[in-house]
């Protein structure tokens, strides 16, 4: 009955689309935009697909034009469109590279779409940046998603979109949880290469997170909770030319503990000034913490008329830490609140033309203003450290889209950017303060072409960004390219390139600023020490896809130029050491995934090396990067059967490498003495992660989710940084920090 009822009632021709892939082993080709709007009754899927095809398009009023045996095109009837053109150009050739709402395009971008995303092992709700992870060649040596490393890139080295705004924060908990709400994001396009002109920034990738831009029929609320946090969402229609959508989560670990935040609080807070302090005969400290995050999103959609669209966005990102430290020295009684703030505040509006079917241009202005503050007391030296880094990015962008025919498209734009980074240091005893601003001003113009022949077998798209950035007086150009091949029907051969820069990064000057919980800092380039980052790079890719079965090998080179050694983290013989570098990295990415009827499973490898080369150290020779991974292997598998869905996955990798003492001769002059840098490494590391699903309806259009899932199943102990520190007494200690230990969650949820 319930099955029967399902099928009467309309359901998104995005849903039905879905099943027919599955079944038929077909792709679809769409906009958005194009099928948003449509609500039909599930056609009979026994009949003959040509009747069925049939069926949608007497329903929908849309063409689906068949272009071979395994691609067919969806268009609005007489209407040729900017936006469907677009879509058009970027084939989707791979509908599962890896799960349900993940494909591949035949520009070698991965698009994520939350709303049709898999459960995935460890996850019982979408969440962005965990999910981008379980892409071949991107990882996250220390399991957080505000230091991901993709192909052996640094974390600031990934261009954050939030529609079409950069961010400078991007993880709640200090990097446990992403900070993007996933229920309004309509899709998340991942680029590790071959990224187009339209982007600057972001040496090693570019994750450009979407929101919906087109208008619903229809009231969408949801609501749910997990042991974690709370949050709500709708996507409201304002009569016929508008919409609203907004979103709201919150964390409830400031009144409440639960197992999840338990691990959380170990592994973010071990090794960091909030646990550090030791009790000595003079005095007793004893804390008490209150910690929490939230985010609030919001859009509104405006239709001014059939040809002009107005889009104004915001996003507010918040996480705070307070502590109480009280202390009784020399029978004296002392109380002090130290405070860590974290916040990323976003706001932008757009504009939309349509002059003509064929010609498109948008503006966008917008405001991105980071902020980390930390004031930290040391009771037993009775000092107080406040320390501030605030980042203000104010840009203005100008895209014109021309289609010169439905194989033609042709891109070209202007955008100005203007970003000020400012760093303050103020301490009591000794008294010091230092502020320090600086401000860079960037001219970018950039064109773009691509050309799909008509049975979708050849794509090139070929462009060139200029970038000139006045402080410097400095022109950087910066080709791309981007070529897929399809032969054999079931082959596709994949070459991509790009030459990117940057002019922000980020560094450690301590390992205890901002009491050692967030330590990295947003710095600007300055043409002298701090020099800008240039990256060029190149892959080759061979993918099989037939049968349910998809095989795909890319082998890539990589070198980024101008990183520092603070930018690095060292905590070696290099950790105060000031001097400018480069590091280049080759590797491989491998995947295969078998998809049955009710079983998906997967699994990816990558092997890379991953070079430092700092003329000034290690007598000019090269060695190991900080993240070095060189072996890592993910195994998945996801079960279906009706409304209950389980994950089980399995992930391993090679240790990163760390430096000891040299033990013959471990002190010399007061100072550890190391042996050749990063000539060791971590044991290897191992985690087990389970989730599961079921989807249920309360009412007739309210429906349910029931979720639990268990980090690292078996509890091990992964040691994922390691490093040394001296005593007064010349004592070395060793320092292991831990991964996220057992974790479950549990997780209620509802849409109407």
């Amino acid at each position: 009955m319930f099955s029967q009822s399902s099928q009467n009632e309309k359901q998104p021709l995005a849903q039905i689309l879905k099943t027919l892939e599955n079944t038929h082993e077909i792709s679809f080709s769409y906009t958005d935009e194009t099928i948003a709007d449509s609500y039909i009754k599930a056609p009979d899927f026994t009949l003959p697909f040509k009747d069925i095809l049939r069926i949608l398009e007497d329903e929908t009023s849309l063409v689906f034009e068949v272009l071979n045996e395994r691609f067919i095109v969806i268009k609005t009837r007489n209407t040729t469109t900017n936006e469907m053109t677009t879509q058009f150009l970027n084939e989707v050739v791979i509908t599962k590279y890896l799960a349900s709402g993940i494909s591949r395009n035949n520009s070698g971008m991965v698009t994520i779409q939350p709303e049709q995303l898999d459960i995935l092992p460890g996850l019982i709700e979408p969440d962005i940046l965990q999910t981008i992870q379980a892409l071949p060649g991107i990882i996250s040596v220390d399991e957080t998603v505000s230091n991901i490393n993709v192909r052996g890139g640094t974390h600031d080295q990934n261009l954050i979109l939030w529609d079409g705004i950069k961010m400078y924060q991007s993880g709640h908990f200090f990097g446990l949880i992403s900070a993007f709400n996933p229920y309004l994001t309509s899709k998340v396009n991942v680029s590790k290469n071959g990224t187009s002109a339209q982007y600057g920034d972001g040496v090693s990738s570019v994750i450009d997170m979407k929101l919906s831009n087109t208008l619903q029929e229809h009231l969408k609320v949801g609501a749910g909770f997990n042991l974690v946090h709370a949050d709500v969402f709708t996507k409201a229609p304002i009569g016929k030319h508008a919409e609203l959508q907004l979103s709201a989560r919150r964390s409830f670990t400031d009144f409440m503990t639960a197992p999840t935040y338990d691990q959380y609080f170990k592994r973010i807070f071990q090794d960091s000034d909030f646990t550090n302090n030791q009790e000595n005969q003079n005095n007793t400290i004893s804390k008490n913490e209150t910690f929490y995050f939230y985010d609030f999103t919001g859009k509104l959609l405006f239709d001014i008329s059939k040809k002009d669209k107005l889009r104004i966005s915001f996003l507010t990102i918040y996480n705070n830490l307070n502590y109480e430290e009280q202390s009784t020295i020399n029978n004296i009684n002392e109380s002090l609140n130290s405070k860590l703030i974290q916040r990323n505040l976003a706001g932008g509006i757009s504009y939309t033309r349509h002059w003509n079917p064929a010609l498109t241009t948008t503006a966008q202005m917008y405001l991105s203003n980071y902020d980390l503050d930390a004031k930290n007391f040391d009771i037993t030296n009775n000092q107080r450290l406040i320390q501030e880094n605030e980042v203000i990015d104010n840009a203005f962008k100008l895209n014109t889209a021309w289609l010169i025919d439905e194989n033609i498209n042709f891109n070209m734009g202007y955008q100005f950017f203007e970003v000020g980074i400012s760093n303050l240091e103020d301490v009591n005893n000794p008294v010091f303060r230092s502020y320090i601003k600086e401000v860079i001003r960037t001219h970018s113009v950039f064109a773009e072409g691509q050309l799909l022949t008509n049975k979708l077998n050849t794509n090139i798209k070929a462009g060139l960004r200029l970038n000139y950035i006045s402080k410097f007086d400095a022109v950087l150009v910066e080709p791309r390219l981007s070529f897929s091949q399809r032969f054999a029907n079931h082959f596709r051969f994949e070459l991509l390139g790009e030459y990117k820069s940057q002019t922000t990064s980020q560094i450690i000057d301590l390992q205890n600023d901002f009491l050692g919980i967030e330590k990295r800092r947003w710095i600007l380039a300055n043409d002298e020490d701090i020099p800008i980052i240039k990256s060029k790079q190149a892959s080759i890719g061979l993918h099989y896809n037939k049968n349910n079965l998809l095989i795909s090998a890319e082998a890539f080179y990589k070198d980024v130029d101008g990183i520092t050694t603070r930018s690095q983290g060292f905590q070696n013989q290099y950790q105060f050491v000031k001097t400018i570098g480069s590091f280049n990295v080759k590797g491989i990415d491998f995947l295969i995934n078998k998809q049955f009827e009710k079983f998906n499973t997967w699994l990816s490898y990558s092997f890379s090396k991953n070079n430092y080369l700092f003329n000034s150290l290690n007598n000019g020779q090269t060695f190991p990067n900080n993240t070095d991974i060189t072996h890592a292997i993910t195994f998945s598998n996801i079960f279906t059967l009706n409304q209950l869905k389980l994950a089980l996955g399995v992930n391993w990798h090679s240790g990163k490498p760390y430096t000891q003492p040299d033990y013959t001769l471990p002190v010399v002059n007061g100072n550890i003495n190391y042996s050749a840098p990063n000539s060791s490494h971590l044991d290897d590391y191992l985690r087990v992660d389970v989730s599961a699903t079921h989807d249920f309806n309360i009412f007739k259009n309210v429906k349910a989710e029931v979720g639990a899932s268990v980090w690292n199943l078996f509890n091990t102990k992964n040691i994922i940084n390691t490093y040394y520190t001296l005593g007064p007494d010349e004592t070395i200690s060793k320092v292991e920090n831990q991964s996220l230990g057992i974790t479950p969650n549990v997780s209620f949820r509802m849409n109407f």
